[in-house]
């Protein structure tokens, strides 16, 4: 980089950082959820508004190409990755009882039913979505998962806020959450082997294997995938655990945060050997690295802490602390502005592609989750706000958008669709839950929750969802 690379890319990341947090404040401010905001103020400094007043201003601020490109674009991987290392650390399934049951049952109705539908208007309508290196498997599979998506960190963040996080209706949005997530992660590691592979690039051990032997591409990416994510939850956390205690591990002892940030490396560049794609290794890293910080010395589960080797669980918990502040004070932040400033509302924004596919997605993702609900024994106000807050897509949506953009798997006019649709059914999750609240605190997991139950037994309840 030249002296005036650096004065470009120091500007850059300055105008970047300060339209992040200025415009997550003020969604923060109006009790919206800040990475809204974040989004925002890349639009505003994308071609939707600054290219659109000021064309020469913004190609001398964010050039097209060059070194201060690729350096950006290096910072946006960065930001992912962490975002997926810390959401993979917050996957955790706390419900039991009653709870358990709603939301497996939720669970399954709320990811078949809209995954399934998304499959099947892709194969109908594929033009409408499909990118440059799409094929009709690829299209559907990434279409229904943009419709069975739900958003961990969003939610959890509506939840915290509205004080409804420890509840039985918390609980049970997490767990399905979790398990959708951790599905359609595996779903999407597979599209993004095929794509690469498909496309001719080099993804490892498949070219040893499939040139040496003729492996079918979608066995060999959904056998992988599903062994990396088998593997990574039966021995990931005690590797992790053995690691940063063993006292030949001196990096370690002088900075848990740098042992977490190599781990993160190390898993990452393993799920890249294998074929699978960063994202997915980067979500397996911070599941092992905070399940491993849980194993207590004697190799038992001590609930949860922090990290490992940081001395105990309140020095795990700083260590963890210390890595989302770095993390959320600039490549984070960072990474969703970039996403903003790709999409262009003026060239690539259909209104009514948006429309339809917004009311579609909605209304098929609710329909799952709602009955699902119902069929578990649920009242309708308690089902019904399930299924608002599991349409929430948000940060995960925004990934998927990001991702499968940059495999050209989907065409810009469906990478804008899907990241407004991602912010615009945050803001109607955030709305319904907080005009149902006061409801769901009362309610309780290990009982029906329909309404004569809750009417007969109506102090117990509320003393449950107390706790």
């Amino acid at each position: 980089m030249t002296v005036i690379d650096t004065i470009r890319l120091l500007a850059a990341l300055a105008v970047i950082c300060a339209a992040a947090h200025g415009c997550g404040f003020l969604f923060g401010a109006l009790r919206q959820p800040p990475v809204i905001g974040e989004v925002l103020g890349g639009i505003l400094l994308g071609p939707s508004l600054l290219g659109l007043l000021a064309p020469a201003a913004r190609a001398a601020l964010f050039p097209a190409a060059g070194t201060v490109t690729s350096a950006l674009d290096a910072i946006h991987q960065l930001g992912q990755l962490l975002l997926m290392f810390l959401a993979g650390a917050e996957l955790r399934i706390r419900a039991g009882g009653r709870e358990r049951r709603t939301g497996a049952i939720v669970a399954a109705s709320g990811l078949v039913v809209p995954f399934a539908a998304g499959a099947g208007i892709a194969a109908l309508v594929p033009a409408f979505f499909a990118g440059s290196a799409a094929s009709t498997a690829t299209t559907a599979l990434v279409v229904g998962l943009a419709m069975a998506v739900a958003a961990i960190p969003v939610i959890s963040r509506i939840m915290m806020d509205l004080k409804i996080m420890d509840t039985a209706f918390g609980r049970i949005v997490l767990m399905v959450a979790v398990i959708e997530d951790v599905i359609l992660y595996v779903v999407l590691a597979v599209v993004l082997g095929l794509a690469r592979s498909d496309a001719g690039h080099p993804v490892g051990l498949w070219d040893m294997i499939g040139t040496a032997a003729p492996v079918p591409t979608a066995a060999y990416f959904t056998v992988v995938s599903l062994l990396f994510f088998a593997a990574s939850l039966t021995w990931g956390a005690r590797l992790f655990h053995r690691l940063a205690r063993h006292r030949a591990n001196i990096v370690a002892r002088q900075s848990p945060v740098a042992f977490r940030l190599i781990f993160l490396c190390a898993m990452v560049l393993l799920s890249l050997g294998l074929g699978v794609n960063a994202v997915f290794g980067a979500l397996m890293a911070g599941i092992c690295a905070a399940r491993g910080d849980q194993i207590a010395d004697d190799g038992t589960s001590r609930g949860a802490g922090g990290a490992g080797g940081a001395g105990g669980a309140g020095g795990e918990a700083a260590v963890w602390g210390a890595i989302r502040q770095f993390s959320m004070a600039f490549f984070i932040p960072v990474f969703f502005v970039l996403v903003g400033m790709r999409l262009d509302l003026v060239r690539a924004f259909d209104p009514l592609f948006f429309l339809w596919f917004l009311m579609l997605a909605c209304g098929i993702k609710t329909a799952g989750v709602w009955a699902g609900a119902r069929l578990a024994g649920e009242d309708r106000v308690f089902s019904s706000s399930l299924a608002f807050a599991l349409n929430a897509r948000g940060t995960i949506g925004i990934v998927l958008a990001g991702v499968t953009r940059q495999a050209e798997l989907i065409n810009d006019r469906f990478f804008v669709v899907l990241v407004l649709v991602s912010l615009v059914t945050c803001q109607i999750a955030g709305f319904r839950l907080a005009g149902a609240a006061d409801r769901l605190r009362e309610t309780t997991g290990s009982a029906p929750t329909g309404p004569r139950r809750q009417r007969r037994r109506p102090a117990r309840s509320g003393t449950r969802a107390g706790r």
